[in-house]
């Protein structure tokens, strides 16, 4: 196997850390998962370090993986940006953008972006305001803020903001590692249904969960509400119940070191979505519209 390393290897690992699973990343990267997965190995070759954990249902990154994740990123950031930089105007572009976010993206989302982003416009100063959802697309109107990062899947308004979905984020069951359940090949909602569910219940976590539940004649057997993430992961590492979260707010242990698992279920359990929104007339002025356009290519959306 060639020990060099292309910049096919990067996608192809890249795409495979974003999904969590080998086919999805063979889908989105039109390939074959054979390739995916014989890139993956020829990296761990090249690096002599193991990037992944392999599990019945998908693949987490490991600290060397999330520590190399990053160099990758930077590798073709630093390409893209000396492909692009003419059209993006790096060095002339100066003054300040003001971004509200609501708690989960800016908690889980936008961090290593906003990063990406300062890097290549060191010039433009972020204002960034933590606000719900709702705040945010009423910021919005009254032109308190360019533009704003939220759960789009939340929102049922579709009209009175333009927006983009930047990232379609699976749902996933998660358990404490033997829970019962894992020995189901296809776990339904109906199967968990029958379970104590812990929800959490912060950024419309209760109201997202609500519709899908609904929407299959189902309802979860709520045992502890929590709007703390980290509450959350222990309680399910410990046994004390199931949830249903997106892949976005995977961790697979606990604060304590307990192991969390994540398994996909069958059925329609729709996506998390995040994205942007701004203002359908406003004019927009150029940092802000800069840090739009970053954010739809960074992501690939």
């Amino acid at each position: 196997m060639s020990k060099d390393v292309t910049l096919r290897h990067l996608r192809y690992f890249i795409a495979a850390a974003r999904t969590g699973r080998l086919s999805m990343a063979a889908t989105q990267e039109h390939v074959s998962q054979s390739a995916i997965t014989n890139s993956i190995l020829a990296l761990e070759s090249r690096l002599g370090v193991r990037l992944f954990d392999r599990h019945p249902h998908g693949v987490t990154l490991t600290p060397d993986g999330h520590h190399f994740l990053q160099r990758a990123r930077d590798i073709l950031d630093a390409l893209d940006e000396a492909l692009r930089e003419p059209g993006f105007q790096r060095y002339t572009l100066r003054g300040s953008v003001r971004i509200a976010a609501s708690y989960t993206v800016l908690g889980y989302f936008l961090p290593e972006l906003l990063a990406r982003f300062r890097r290549r416009y060191p010039d433009i100063s972020l204002d960034l305001v933590d606000m719900d959802r709702p705040e945010i697309e009423a910021a919005i109107l009254r032109g308190e803020v360019e533009l704003g990062v939220a759960l789009l899947s939340n929102s049922e308004d579709t009209g009175s903001l333009h927006r983009h979905v930047l990232v379609r984020s699976r749902r996933q069951l998660w358990t404490a590692a033997n829970h019962p359940v894992l020995m189901l090949s296809s776990p339904t909602l109906a199967d968990v249904a029958k379970l104590p569910y812990i929800l959490l219940d912060m950024d419309e976590g209760e109201r997202s969960t609500a519709a899908y539940w609904q929407a299959h004649g189902l309802q979860p057997d709520i045992a502890f509400r929590t709007r703390s993430m980290e509450a959350l992961r222990g309680l399910v590492a410990h046994g004390f119940g199931v949830t249903i979260l997106s892949d976005m707010v995977y961790r697979p242990w606990s604060l304590e070191g307990k192991k969390i698992e994540a398994v996909p279920l069958a059925g329609a359990v729709p996506p998390m979505e995040a994205g942007l929104l701004w203002h359908p007339t406003a004019v927009m002025a150029r940092p802000a519209s800069a840090f739009r356009d970053f954010m739809i290519h960074a992501v690939g959306g």
